[in-house]
């Protein structure tokens, strides 16, 4: 008999793929298959709704990738879209495998700092930020021909953007197909915001025992743990999935469960804790795989956010869900990060009590009647404006007009958001993108971050603010703070400040990878600093080399150490970030913050916060960071000098300032310099007066 050929390669099929398409055919999508493909043959949106496991995100993208190939790819390539980058490589790979053709070839994905792509990729999985990134380039995205944004419940900025602009495309090209997965309490409020489309439900009942507390608990993560250590004794088949409030909660339990696993007795097993964070790169389905974990029992660790992430994770058998989630709500009148735990929402209650299968069994940490809020709040509504204000203004001078948001952002935060970019001249007097604007709007960084990288160029301190914007844009590089680690970090200390210290930490994981007779891994982990973050602060500072590189930018020498640089340095931060500017106003540590009058100490991790009797607390400082919480702190801090922060702010900026005694020292301190100035003039011979530049970089 003459072998079937595959359609996307021409090659026979392998005999894994008939295996594989055996176990396809059982996924609850394929009931729908041709339902869906009529749908997409005569309607240009089309709504799926459906849990996790139902084989939406594997299958649907591949009926796409089908259509187009049936137009002969004359509108373009297929696309989907995750809010997760690990879990686009992970489906990427699975989905390759599942077509028979090779990752990076026909099938590929594309990633913030990874890209594994070809021009035969004929279906692409990326991130929905890389997808609104391209549009930059590509407006109309006339690339693809289908698009499926996935896990379009979770609401991220990016995904409700990408749905706002694409009802605009869809006027524009009649050809393109958009497909939307998502869980149903989402579905009503997409049929109201894209009219009358197709919508085909993916819903499976789920069997799995449900064990509710009676009562919510204050004490939900220590319950959390004594349950999953009563699980372990209990001796039943499977592994474990907790999902805590945040990343801290879950580094936490991880000791906590390694610690208690350990006394364990032999007969039980061993318990072995794993984290799964966005941050972390792992995945569920090859952790279950490893060999080191036979024998043992696996407990999964998540923080919110992550139900879909488990998609391939088949032996979890046990969810436990606290029920909580500590969230960052970005506070526009103060320019400051608020942390808040809060209820989970019902739509991710949902989705948790699916994951444990049929068999399994999911306990939550609170009561069956508790209210819960129906969905997930759209990021949209709690974040800093400013880069998604500067992208949509990108993309009005492309030709794109306003973004049809399905919840329209808070009036409060696009005005601070276009007061921003006005401080920092990204916009003209007319409001549209300056020159600058257009520059910082290619720079994927966000634009306070972006401008003071822009004003390192003139600085000739390029280099170094590369190293500072790639450490401050990875996670924190270090492990959680104790009595070991304080001694470790203190070699690495700057006494100009913290970003001073990023760049030293940087320098010196570079040396450990270039001697041959060491581990940067075990460097990292005997000085207690995060190996995965440097790595990632390395991948930025490539990406952020080659686009300096791109738009032909100059990248100066480096020249870190001596005082001109350093100087250098501070204006290049100030260029950015004169909008974050404290001064400690009783030289105790209380640092009043100009813009909002808030007073705020300074992060323990700080060099200032753990060496404040040995380098003493500078009088002014620029940070990074500002967060409404427990402690009350601002980040990353470098001392500076009022008379830099006079010359760099803006006049309109400075004059803008609340009244207040800090205010009244720098009016003081630029009127001296003004009479300083003019004195000089009248005593000089010059031709020309000379004048004081404020606005240096503008």
């Amino acid at each position: 008999d003459d072998l079937e050929l595959n359609q996307f390669d021409g090659l026979p099929f392998s005999s894994r793929y008939y295996k594989l398409l055996k176990e396809r055919k059982t996924l609850p999508v394929w009931r729908v298959r041709c339902e869906f493909e009529d749908a997409l043959t005569n309607n240009q949106l089309v709504i799926v709704s459906g849990t996790a496991k139902t084989g939406r995100s594997t299958q649907i993208p591949q009926w796409c990738a089908e259509f187009c190939l049936l137009a002969q790819y004359q509108h373009g390539m297929a696309v989907c879209t995750q809010t997760n980058g690990q879990r686009a490589v992970d489906l990427a790979l699975r989905v390759a495998d599942e077509m028979d053709v090779n990752i990076g070839h026909e099938v590929g994905y594309a990633v913030p700092l990874e890209s594994c792509c070809s021009p035969d990729t004929i279906l692409r999985y990326c991130t929905d930020d890389m997808l609104l990134r391209e549009m930059m380039s590509d407006p109309f995205l006339e690339s693809y021909g289908a698009i499926v944004i996935d896990q379009a419940h979770e609401r991220t900025v990016s995904t409700d953007v990408l749905l706002g602009l694409l009802k605009d495309i869809l006027v524009q090209r009649p050809d393109l197909r958009v497909v939307v997965l998502a869980v149903s309490p989402m579905t009503d409020k997409l049929l109201s915001h894209f009219g009358k489309i197709p919508s085909i439900s993916l819903e499976v009942s789920s069997t799995a025992e449900v064990v509710h507390s009676i009562s919510r608990t204050k004490d939900y993560f220590y319950s959390a743990l004594r349950l999953v250590l009563e699980i372990h004794r209990t001796k039943e088949d499977g592994d474990v999935l907790v999902f805590f409030a945040s990343s801290e909660e879950v580094h936490c339990a991880c000791r906590i469960l390694r610690r208690e696993g350990s006394r364990q007795g032999g007969e039980l097993g061993r318990i072995v804790p794993t984290i799964l964070c966005p941050t972390e790169g792992g995945s569920p389905s090859e952790m279950t795989k490893e060999e080191g974990f036979k024998r043992s029992r696996k407990v999964f660790l998540a923080t919110p956010r992550e139900e879909d992430v488990w998609w391939a994770a088949e032996s979890v058998s046990f969810v436990i869900d606290t029920g909580v989630q500590k969230k960052t709500v970005y506070m526009p009148r103060i320019r400051a990060n608020s942390e808040v735990l809060c209820p989970i929402s019902r739509c991710q209650a949902e989705l948790r009590k699916h994951l444990s299968g049929a068999a399994g069994k999911c306990f939550c940490l609170y009561p069956e009647d508790s209210q819960l809020p129906s969905e997930y709040c759209p990021q949209i509504l709690e974040v800093n404006l400013a880069p998604t204000v500067l992208f949509l203004k990108r993309m009005e001078i492309a030709g794109l007009g306003q973004c049809d948001f399905m919840n329209r952002p808070d009036p409060e935060g696009l005005m601070q958001a276009l007061e921003e970019l006005d401080y920092l001249a990204a916009l003209d007097d007319d409001g549209n993108l300056s020159e600058i604007g257009i520059i910082m709007s290619e720079i994927p960084l966000d634009p306070q971050l972006a401008k003071a990288l822009l004003a390192s160029c003139e600085f000739d301190c390029v280099s170094e603010m590369l190293t500072i914007a790639a450490m401050l844009s990875a996670p924190s590089c270090y492990m959680d703070m104790t009595h070991e680690a304080a001694p470790r970090h203190k070699k690495f200390q700057h006494p100009e400040g913290d970003h001073f210290t990023l760049i030293n930490i940087y320098k010196a994981f570079q040396q450990s990878q270039a001697d041959q007779y060491s581990s940067p891994e075990k460097w990292c982990q005997n000085n207690f600093l995060v190996y995965s973050s440097l790595k990632t602060a390395e991948a930025i500072r490539s990406e952020l080399t080659d686009t300096l590189n791109r738009i032909e930018l100059p990248i100066s020498e480096a020249s870190f150490g001596t005082k001109a640089n350093t100087q250098n340095i501070k204006r290049a931060l100030l260029a950015g970030f004169f909008m974050q500017i404290a001064r400690d106003v009783d030289g105790s540590g209380n640092y009043f913050i100009l813009t909002h009058k808030h007073v705020a100490l300074i992060h323990p991790l700080s060099v200032y916060g753990t060496q404040s009797h040995r380098l003493g607390l500078p009088e002014w400082v620029v940070f990074h960071e500002y967060t409404l919480s427990e402690d009350n702190c601002i980040r990353t801090v470098s001392e500076i000098s009022p008379q830099v922060f006079i010359q760099v702010a803006p006049l309109y900026f400075f004059y803008n300032l609340p009244p207040s005694e800090s205010k009244e020292i720098l009016q003081n301190i630029e009127a001296l310099n003004a009479t300083t100035i003019t004195s000089e003039a009248e005593s000089s011979c010059a031709e020309a007066p000379q004048t004081s530049e404020r606005c240096v970089v503008q």
